[in-house]
């Protein structure tokens, strides 16, 4: 027997909380890339990684804040704690690949393609892992067009995300493909919610009848969303990631030293990740009052 599917079980409030926390994923990723390609200073791996995640925990997040709102109306819903936790750590793995493929080898149309293939293949993995993770009293089908969409839409919207981290530098500018970007991600997941269809074993035990998965899913999302809070106040205290392009085309300390015998300024790009001019300039001295003692 069919079971009666309904997604959207609080009417707009998870569609809607799935994609602000989508878009604040999307954006806290975009601009950690875009600090670690364009500017040489920084500690690349420790911006990716932050990025990577920050992407990685926003989806999952996104994902299951949608699965709160869905329901079958003949069965209660349970959520397999262990395939759950691993579709995150997919997500961010997954994703991470792409991200490092492009922050090390730029965004060459074969370098974008290949790891945008993998990073969409990768969140198609984590939605349908996280749909796998689902207990009830029958078992989901799928409608295998709509599934073939649903993956496309998550290429299509990988490869967009990694093009704008590499090729957009203004704020403004990466927050507007954050929104995109946002779009793109729910309409990934919801695309592949709509090929859903329930097959119920029976449905003469009422005590499937009426539950909700919140119970479990709610301390789930609290690490991922504490995350993510934490990685934007990374970018909040991070100038250069608010001030956006105008100071980063600014000549680095190495770069005004070479030029100029003058004391180098305090960079105003002092950020968790890299060393700021003055311990620079301090190293370099240092450095320079061994070499005259030997």
């Amino acid at each position: 027997m069919q079971g009666t599917v309904d997604g959207f079980r609080y009417g707009a409030v998870t569609p809607v909380a799935a994609y602000l926390i989508a878009c604040l994923g999307s954006a806290l990723g975009l601009r950690c890339i875009v600090r670690s390609v364009h500017n040489e200073q920084s500690w690349r791996p420790g911006w990716l990684a932050l990025g990577a995640t920050s992407i990685g925990c926003g989806i999952w997040t996104m994902h299951f804040i949608a699965m709160i709102g869905f329901r079958v109306e003949e069965s209660r819903i349970r959520y397999d704690v262990g395939l759950t936790v691993l579709s995150l750590a997919v997500a961010i793995a997954v994703v991470g690949v792409g991200v490092f493929a492009v922050g090390y080898r730029g965004a060459g149309a074969g370098t974008l393609a290949t790891a945008g293939v993998v990073t969409g293949l990768g969140v198609a993995a984590m939605h349908y892992m996280g749909m796998a993770a689902l207990r009830m009293n029958g078992y989901v089908q799928y409608d295998m067009v709509t599934v073939a969409l649903s993956v496309v839409i998550a290429i299509v919207a990988a490869t967009a995300a990694l093009w704008a981290a590499v090729s957009i530098r203004g704020f403004l500018a990466a927050l507007g493909a954050s929104l995109i970007m946002g779009v793109a991600v729910t309409g990934m997941h919801y695309t592949g919610m709509a090929a859903v269809g329930v097959h119920l074993h029976n449905t003469t035990d009422r005590s499937y009848v009426g539950d909700s998965p919140t119970s479990l899913l709610l301390p789930l999302l609290i690490g991922p969303i504490i995350f993510l809070i934490l990685a934007g106040v990374v970018v909040m205290f991070d100038p250069l990631l608010v001030l956006g392009d105008g100071d980063w085309s600014r000549p680095t300390p190495r770069q005004r030293a070479g030029t100029a015998r003058t004391e180098p300024a305090v960079s105003r790009s002092d950020s968790l990740f890299e060393p700021s001019a003055a311990a620079n300039h301090a190293r370099r001295t240092r450095d320079r009052r061994g070499a005259g003692r030997a």
